[in-house]
């Protein structure tokens, strides 16, 4: 009984007789063409539950033929093979909707379990589709960049092909895994998540791996690890540059034969998992400062994605402290505040070096410090003394008046902080406990800003 058909596509007349008669040989039905125009026609023609072509070949490339597989029905699924793989062939492949990307050279078995799952997928994508909700009403943005890096990402989400996420902390790194995941056909699956910063190094094997019991003293019972329990799904690893050396080696392994081996055991175990890394340091200089395996950087990084930075997003700032303020008030039961033109003013002008999540945090304590409608700078207690300036920025025409500064003006953080300390001081009468206070600093703190800035009348 056959399995399915596929479409073998093939330039090349020994690989092209290889591959059919190797899934001739798991119980597929195998018709093959020598070129892009032939496999189209045929495709055309005849009904196929799936298409495995060569990358490069003369006339029409494997993408091309990707392109016209498509645009005559969307539902059949792709797979390219390829000796010249790089990230940007992988990117472009992913992006026209190729299931898989097969690297050369590459075992009969690793064929089969490629086509396998790619088919396995395609029969379940309909029904997966239908019962979950848009991941990407998780994450709240409007900026462009962001926009485009979310949709690259549902388009190489039905692909086993490594992820890693680049950025700093706070920028929401593991809620883009998490986008990844949902938009996948893993969905249903497991998405598990393993904080390699967080777990002690000689506890990470056993955590990862699993072990039997009796496997070392205190192993009272089996414990799967995370690659089984992950099994066709999803796994994260979480600040994957702080793994040590000699487990970046055993993760190696188990990515290149895909099997785990428990402490304590006596058989390696098949596992099928879609890997996606995070960090926020720099793996190149990793590489070079012999901390990372540079082996296998390559492998964690098949399709790289850095997430820029909140500061590299001003659309957002007012946009993310709008929702947290929403948020927030119906947690605390109370009506959302609004931003008086002051604060919202040193939001914009703040660089936020905890990005997202420290916006986060300060929205929630300003709406907890806050008892009416209006959200002041006081309430937002930025952190500007032992803040990284945002940068030199011409002044404008006139002195600021606070309550008239308009969203984006050009002010550097200095600038907005002498104005609002110079406007508190004048509404207290000079009195720099009062001012201290309302300002939310101590008061030898506002003594040296007021040196700073030379301000005569109140020092």
């Amino acid at each position: 009984m056959k399995k399915g058909r596929i479409l073998i596509v093939d330039d090349d007349h020994a690989m092209r007789l290889a591959l059919s008669e190797s899934l001739e040989s798991f119980g597929y039905g195998i018709v093959a063409a020598e070129n892009g125009r032939e496999a189209l026609s045929i495709f055309q023609k005849n009904k196929f539950n799936l298409v495995v072509t060569d990358m490069r070949m003369p006339g029409m490339t494997g993408i091309e033929v990707l392109q016209g597989v498509k645009k005559l029905s969307k539902d059949v699924p792709v797979i390219l093979i390829t000796a010249y793989g790089t990230v940007s062939t992988a990117v472009e492949a992913m992006k026209e909707g190729a299931a898989e990307f097969i690297m050369k050279p590459f075992s009969l078995d690793e064929l089969e379990a490629v086509v396998e799952r790619v088919l396995n997928a395609s029969d379940g994508e309909a029904s997966q589709n239908e019962e979950l909700p848009d991941p990407a009403d998780r994450i709240l943005t409007r900026d462009p960049k962001l926009i485009a890096i979310m949709d690259m990402l549902r388009n190489v989400s039905k692909s086993k092909s490594s992820i890693m996420l680049q950025g700093e902390s706070g920028t929401g790194k593991e809620l883009f895994a998490r986008y990844v995941h949902q938009c996948s056909n893993r969905r249903n699956k497991p998405l598990v998540a393993v904080n390699c910063a967080a777990i002690p190094h000689n506890l990470l094997e056993s955590e990862m791996f699993g072990f039997e019991k009796g496997a070392f003293t205190g192993a009272l019972q089996k414990k799967l690890g995370k690659f089984e329990l992950a099994d066709r799904g999803t796994l994260l690893l979480d600040e994957v540059s702080e793994m040590d050396m000699h487990m970046q080696a055993k993760l190696l392994r188990v990515i290149q034969e895909s099997e785990v081996d428990r402490l304590g055991g006596s058989a390696p175990i098949p596992v099928d998992v879609r890997l996606i890394s995070t960090t926020n340091v720099n793996l190149n200089a990793a590489i070079e400062n012999k901390t990372f395996r540079s082996d296998l950087y390559y492998r964690l990084h098949v399709i790289p994605v850095k997430i820029p930075p909140l500061r590299e997003r001003n659309g957002d700032i007012l946009y993310l402290a709008s929702c947290f303020l929403e948020k927030f008030s119906k947690d605390k039961g109370a009506k959302k505040p609004v931003l008086s033109d002051r604060a919202a003013a040193l939001l914009n002008a703040y660089p936020f070096p905890g990005n997202v999540r420290e916006l986060e945090n300060i929205i929630e304590r300003a709406v907890l410090m806050t008892d009416g409608d209006t959200i002041f700078p006081e309430s937002l207690c930025l952190d500007l003394e032992n803040t990284p300036a945002a940068g030199s920025m011409p002044a404008p025409d006139a002195p600021p008046d606070l309550d008239a500064i308009p969203m984006g003006s050009d002010m550097t953080l200095k600038d907005v902080e002498k104005t609002l300390i110079n406007e508190t001081l004048s509404k207290v009468g000079g009195n720099k406990t009062k001012a201290a206070k309302i300002l939310g600093i101590s008061v030898r703190t506002l003594w040296n800003k007021v040196n700073e800035y030379g301000m005569a009348d109140h020092a």
